[in-house]
């Protein structure tokens, strides 16, 4: 795992290095801290995503109403790029999830999150965490670490 600033060694320029082929649909998951509002660094995220690997490009979330998640849906749509959710299973079916509307609506149980996380993991060629210095942020982790285990790239921005 790598953590940098958007600023320095590009969370772009780390994805530009493992996937070179302008065709190649990259699907990059997107998480963080509900904490987060640095919408700004979010936007350019993706912006800059765009730019360099085109409008076939998803992003993929767990549709949190706050913080990375948020952003992460907002700018996806607004940028023309495409979108995939997977919130947890006690939350309702909309119009982003991929998985079957009778996955959701169920009971709240807090091991959705973690199958969430790992659905996040599974369907992302990429995983980017957006979580501040000092912040803990246990579900964004828990992606990360269920990527690792996948042998996917993953990277983390304050």
């Amino acid at each position: 795992m790598e953590r940098c600033d958007i600023r320095g060694i590009s969370g772009i320029q780390e994805i530009s290095k493992t996937y070179k082929r302008k065709r190649f649909k990259l699907k990059v998951g997107i998480v963080g801290s509900r904490q987060y509002e640095n919408r700004r660094k979010i936007k350019d995220f993706i912006f800059k995503l765009k730019q360099e690997k085109g409008e076939d490009t998803t992003i993929v979330s767990g549709g949190c109403k706050d913080g990375a998640d948020k952003y992460a849906k907002k700018y996806a749509l607004e940028l023309g790029l495409q979108y995939e959710e997977y919130p947890p299973f006690h939350e309702v079916h909309n119009l982003y999830c991929k998985m079957h509307k009778g996955c959701y609506g169920k009971p709240y149980n807090v091991k959705y999150f973690f199958v969430r996380n790992k659905q996040i993991a599974k369907a992302s060629d990429y995983v980017v965490a957006f979580i501040p210095n000092g912040i803990e942020s246990n579900g964004s982790m828990s992606t990360i670490k269920y990527a690792e285990k996948m042998d996917k790239k993953t990277i983390i921005i304050d």
